[in-house]
């Protein structure tokens, strides 16, 4: 789906236009267009990015192909940004979907194959707001951006809460082996892919910050440099979390250890108790009427062999083998 917003002195005067119409948007420089395609077809990605915008070919198949990492090329007349929005369609566990941006002088692409809650957001605030709007593409961009790095707030906390539910779980002692470490493989995944895309991103505004870049407004600098501030918030964040978990899983390893120490010293005190009767047994256990070295002899034997074993039970439970 092509949808298409176009500003003229920071106000909203048209969005959703024909095709045709678009190519006449792109000519009139006085106009600011903003074109977002949302999980478009093969021959809408053709007629945007080639036929209107006519992009570097290398850019628009790092567009359509999926980068697993966030990342900014410059080509000269417009930045190509690669960035990642969590994707709230997925619920099982946390998920990225990828939101690509061209960003020109007089005009911002968007391009993603999900739906976005940044986007849909902005396009809610655009259509009601009928006040000032942004005057300059690199202020559309930075809009989004923030919202994105908003969202990622919300997951933070529910991992947060899933740590804090794991960290209970490890010091239960009614949780389940196999189930903990699912949990931990699961959870330890979520952070791992939350650092390994806050990270790049966070490098991705920070070049973006310097004002490297003539299509980034000096005045909007102080904005981007705020927006790597607050990932790099969620990065000190995230690896705080991932020690807590590491914690959580040495404490686990640890905990799984004592449990097979104390089976081992259980059954090993269970050997200790027996001794007496083996020895006692193997000793005077002879199939004979009478124990020539010994007057009563059975008699003996059996009660030597209850009082060892009992004085063997005492000494165990004075150090604790029971």
């Amino acid at each position: 789906m092509i949808r298409s917003f176009i500003f003229s002195d920071g106000k909203l005067v048209g969005s959703d236009l024909e095709r045709e119409a678009l190519r006449l948007v792109r000519a009139d420089k006085g106009l600011l267009l903003w074109v977002d395609l949302d999980n478009p077809t093969e021959e809408e990605t053709k007629f945007v990015l080639e036929s209107v915008f006519q992009f570097h070919p290398l850019a628009i198949e790092d567009c359509v192909a999926p980068n697993s990492l966030p990342k900014v090329e410059d080509y000269e007349d417009y930045l190509f940004i690669v960035t990642h929005a969590v994707d709230f369609t997925r619920t099982e566990k946390f998920n990225t979907t990828e939101l690509d941006l061209f960003l020109g002088r007089d005009y911002l692409v968007s391009f993603h194959t999900a739906p976005l809650r940044s986007i849909a957001t902005f396009i809610d605030r655009t259509l009601k707001n009928a006040g000032a709007g942004p005057r300059g593409p690199d202020r559309i961009a930075h809009t989004l951006l923030d919202l994105i790095v908003d969202h990622y707030s919300p997951v933070t906390e529910e991992l947060r809460a899933e740590l804090e539910e794991l960290e209970e779980d490890v010091l239960s002692r009614d949780s389940t082996q196999k189930t903990l470490v699912n949990e931990l493989l699961h959870v330890r995944g979520d952070f791992t892919k939350l650092r390994t895309i806050i990270r790049p991103q966070r490098d991705v505004i920070d070049r973006l910050a310097r004002g490297d870049s003539k299509l980034i407004r000096p005045k909007l600098l102080p904005y981007f440099r705020d927006l790597r501030d607050n990932l790099n918030r969620l990065d000190d964040t995230a690896s705080s979390y991932h020690e807590r978990l590491m914690m959580a899983f040495d404490i686990y390893l640890n905990k799984a250890a004592f449990e097979a120490n104390e089976g081992i010293k259980f059954l090993t005190a269970i050997t200790a108790v027996t001794i007496p009767v083996m020895v006692i047994g193997t000793w005077f256990g002879m199939n004979f009427e009478a124990m020539p070295e010994l007057k009563f002899g059975y008699p003996w034997a059996l009660g030597s062999t209850i009082v060892t074993t009992i004085l063997m039970v005492i000494y165990l439970k004075k150090k604790k083998w029971f």
